[in-house]
């Protein structure tokens, strides 16, 4: 028995049809109306920085911009915009630019100010590969998301014991891993510089190993440092031409070695310099230290001191 007649069954699926398409343009509408408008501006005008840092340092421009937006408040936070620190990062005892200070998890925190959040976004970066407790996230895949977003969690970058989902939410609210996947344009490219060097971190300082031929001021150009103040942190002219190997600090050096590293014996080949650039010292302190003059020559078996703080 035939319960619908062909006219009367081609009436209800075309009923059924705009039924369905009503609930599914009214759940979009709901969706687009539960997107946030602070965090789609926000999205639109740091994307392409945060697909420049994943060329540069293989960190998922997912993580980099759902990081910025919870940890700045879509650009909105108090330290976002007084200080155009983006991603929480405190001064960590070994920051020697500009700080302030607000209460986070204790009082009167020390956080990083930025002169612009351009500056921020590549210091996130360089946080990241600097530290070797971030090391295995670098050996997932750049699209696995949930794996980066758990291993933040998990290597301690957020006290927040909801930040990995938070992350996750955020991602797959507003599709950021679509820019996981994104390569650059042909003129983006042409203008795009791969950072050559890597940056490493020794007695707490961050530093790179020069090429041969290599200048403060390419350097300094890739790293946003300005080349005067790059050859002033490693006591040597502006316009020097560096060996490969070279030991080159993006920050100043410290005034003594660290815990554990009192005294140096020269062996062949060294000079007072290369001491220096060696243990993360100024050239100065070495001088001040064993109360050299300055016509004194390096001696193979000298010993140095290399700390005040020796029994």
């Amino acid at each position: 028995m035939k319960i619908f007649s062909h006219y009367t069954f081609k009436t209800f699926s075309l009923k059924l049809f705009a039924i369905l398409l009503f609930i599914g343009c009214a759940n979009s509408e709901i969706i687009a109306q539960s997107l946030n408008k602070a965090y789609v501006a926000y999205i639109e005008k740091y994307k392409d920085e945060a697909i420049r840092q994943q060329k540069r340092y293989k960190i998922p421009a997912s993580i980099t911009l759902a990081q910025g937006l919870l940890e700045s408040g879509a650009g909105n936070g108090k330290l976002a915009k007084e200080s155009n620190n983006h991603f929480g990062i405190k001064c960590h005892g070994v920051w020697k630019g500009e700080k302030v200070y607000y209460d986070d998890d204790e009082k009167g925190e020390c956080f990083r100010k930025y002169d612009d959040p351009m500056q921020s976004y590549e210091d996130h970066s360089l946080f990241l590969t600097s530290r070797s407790r971030y090391a295995e996230l670098f050996e997932l895949k750049i699209t696995d998301y949930k794996g980066w977003a758990n291993g933040l969690k998990k290597c301690g970058y957020a006290t927040d014991k909801a930040y990995a989902s938070k992350l996750i939410g955020i991602i797959e609210l507003y599709n950021l891993n679509r820019y996981d996947k994104v390569t650059l344009s042909k003129k983006e490219k042409k203008n795009f510089i791969e950072k050559p060097h890597t940056p490493y971190k020794s007695w707490e300082l961050l530093y790179v190993e020069a090429h041969d031929g290599d200048t403060f001021k390419a350097i300094g150009q890739e790293f946003g440092i300005n080349a005067r103040r790059l050859a002033r942190y490693n006591e040597l002219p502006k316009d020097a031409i560096l060996k490969k190997g070279m030991i080159i600090y993006l920050e100043e050096k410290n005034n003594y070695s660290k815990k554990g590293y009192k005294y140096h014996t020269i062996k062949t080949g060294e000079s007072l310099h290369s001491i220096a650039q060696k243990y993360g010292m100024k050239l100065s302190s070495i001088y001040d230290l064993n109360d050299l003059d300055s016509d004194y020559s390096p001696n193979v078996g000298d010993k140095l001191k290399l700390n005040r703080r020796i029994k």
